[in-house]
C-alpha cells in the first residue's frame, strides 16, 4: 500500500461555516483507491476538546497539508495506527492546536476509507469483520439553547429513541414520525408557530422547558400506540451553556429561574421519573464529576446518563468519570479527540466498564457518513445523529444500507435500561 496524494479543500458545513474535507489517494497492486472524509463543527463545545483548527482557521489548516503529505509518504507502513501516530508527532501539542483536530480527524477517516476501498469492502467491515449489531438512532425533535432562537427552551435538545424497534429502518422512520407529530402538537399550543427549526432540524418553538418536554413526551406516547414501536424521550441539557461559574448556579434565562447544583440534580431526577426519560446528556456542568455521580446513583438503571462536555471523548477524563461512577454512558465524537485511534481507545475504555458508548454527530455537520460505519464496527448501542436534514439522513440512510449488506445476521443492539 502506497500513498499517492493527500489533498484538502474548504467546504461548507450545515450552518454555512467553513470546514475541511480531505482526499487520500493510495495505490495497491497497481490500482488506485480514494478515501474522502469531512470534519464537522460543534456550537456547544466542551472546553477540554481538541482545537478544531489552528490560528487562521481552515485556510491555515489547508496550508499545512503539503507537509503532512510529505511525512505520510515516508511511512514504512500505511495504516490507521501509523498515520494517527504521525499526526500527533507532526502536531506536537496536546490538543492539536498546530494542525487542528478537524484536519487530523478528516485525514484519519479518509485513510481508513481508502484502505477499505483497497480491500474491496465497506469501512465497517474493514474495521470489524464480525460486526452485526446496530445502534438505536437518537434523534433531536425539539431544540433550544445554542441550537435555536432566543425564545426557544433553555434546554438544548429534546430527543427521542425508538427503543422498541426491531430494525434500524423501523427505528429511523418511527423517530421521523415523532418529529412530524411534535410539530402538530406545537401548533395546537401555539397557532402562530411558523415551523422554524434549529441547527439540527429540530423544531424551535417559543416554549418553556417543561411545556416542550410535555409535547415531546405526548408525541412519543401517541406514535408508540399507533405504530406498536415503543418510543421514549430524552434530553441533552447542555448545562455548561447556562451554568454561571461566579454564582455557582444554573441560570434558566427564558424562565427567569436559578438553580443550585442540588436543585439541578433534583430537577433532572424529577424529569426522568415524570416523563420516563431514557437518556439524559450533560445534565450538569463540565467540571462536576461528583454531581454527575450523585445524579447517576439516584436515577439508577432507569435512564442512560451520558457525559459529553464532561468527558469530550478524552481517555483521561473518561477514566475519571468511570472511576467516580459519574456516568453510565459516554458520548463519542471523533473530532473532539482528533483521530480514529484515539476515538477507538475511548470506545474500548467505555465498554470495558460496562458503560454505553454513544457515537455522535455535531450540530454543524456535513454529509460525511463515516460515523454510521464506526457505530456498527465498534458496537456502539446508540448513535446520536438527528432525524431530518440532508447532513443527518446521510448517516441514517447509510445505516439502512449497512443493514442490507449484513443481511439476515443484522440485529439491533441491547440497551441497559429498564
Amino acid at each position: 500500500m502506497k500513498l499517492l496524494s493527500l489533498n484538502a479543500r474548504k467546504i461548507s458545513d450545515s450552518r454555512g461555516n467553513p470546514t475541511i474535507e480531505v482526499e487520500v489517494l493510495v495505490s495497491s497492486a497497481g490500482k488506485k483507491f480514494l478515501g474522502r472524509a469531512a470534519a464537522p463543527s460543534g456550537a456547544s463545545r466542551g472546553k477540554y476538546e481538541v482545537v478544531d483548527f489552528p490560528e487562521g482557521g481552515v485556510d491555515a489548516a489547508i496550508k499545512k497539508i503539503s507537509k503532512i503529505e510529505r511525512e505520510m509518504k515516508k511511512l514504512k507502513k500505511l495504516d490507521i495506527s501509523s498515520v494517527d501516530t504521525l499526526l500527533h508527532e507532526i502536531d506536537g501539542t496536546q490538543n492539536f492546536s498546530s494542525i487542528g483536530g478537524n484536519t487530523a480527524v478528516a485525514i484519519s477517516m479518509a485513510v481508513a476509507k481508502a484502505l477499505a476501498a483497497a480491500k474491496g469492502i465497506p469501512l465497517f467491515k474493514s474495521l470489524n469483520q464480525k460486526a452485526r449489531e446496530f445502534p438505536f438512532p437518537l434523534g433531536n425533535v425539539l431544540g433550544g439553547g445554542k441550537h435555536a432562537g432566543k425564545k426557544a427552551p433553555d434546554i438544548q435538545e429534546f430527543l427521542v429513541v425508538s427503543v422498541g424497534a426491531k430494525t434500524v429502518s423501523e427505528a429511523i422512520f418511527t423517530n421521523s414520525s415523532v418529529h412530524k407529530r411534535v410539530r402538530k402538537l406545537i401548533e395546537q399550543v401555539d397557532p402562530t408557530f411558523t415551523g422554524g427549526k434549529g441547527d439540527e432540524g429540530a423544531w424551535a418553538p417559543n416554549l418553556g422547558n417543561r411545556e416542550a418536554l410535555e409535547i415531546v413526551s405526548r408525541a412519543c406516547e401517541e406514535i408508540s400506540t399507533e405504530t406498536g414501536v415503543t418510543v421514549r424521550p430524552g434530553l441533552d441539557v447542555a448545562a455548561s451553556s447556562f451554568y454561571d461559574e461566579k454564582s455557582d448556579k444554573y441560570i434558566y434565562k427564558r424562565e427567569g429561574v436559578e438553580k443550585t447544583g442540588g436543585e439541578q440534580i433534583d430537577f433532572i431526577v424529577d424529569l426522568v421519573k415524570t416523563f420516563k426519560l431514557v437518556y439524559v446528556e450533560d445534565p450538569l456542568h463540565e467540571e462536576d464529576f461528583d454531581g454527575f455521580a450523585e445524579l447517576t446513583r439516584k436515577i439508577g438503571d432507569k435512564c442512560i446518563v451520558c457525559g459529553d462536555d464532561l468527558l469530550v471523548t478524552n481517555v483521561s477524563r473518561i477514566k475519571i468519570g468511570l472511576e467516580k461512577k459519574s456516568v453510565n454512558a459516554v458520548l463519542i465524537k471523533p473530532n473532539q479527540i482528533g483521530t480514529l485511534s484515539d476515538t477507538l481507545e475511548a470506545v474500548k475504555l467505555t465498554k470495558s466498564h460496562g458503560c454505553v458508548p454513544v457515537i455522535s454527530h455535531r450540530s454543524g455537520e456535513t454529509t460525511d457518513e463515516t460515523i454510521a460505519h464506526l457505530a456498527v464496527a465498534w458496537g456502539c448501542p446508540m448513535i446520536k445523529t438527528g432525524v431530518v436534514g440532508g447532513e443527518r439522513i446521510a448517516k441514517l440512510n447509510e445505516l439502512i444500507r449497512i443493514w442490507e449488506m449484513i443481511g439476515g445476521k443484522a440485529k439491533m443492539a441491547s440497551l441497559p435500561i429498564k
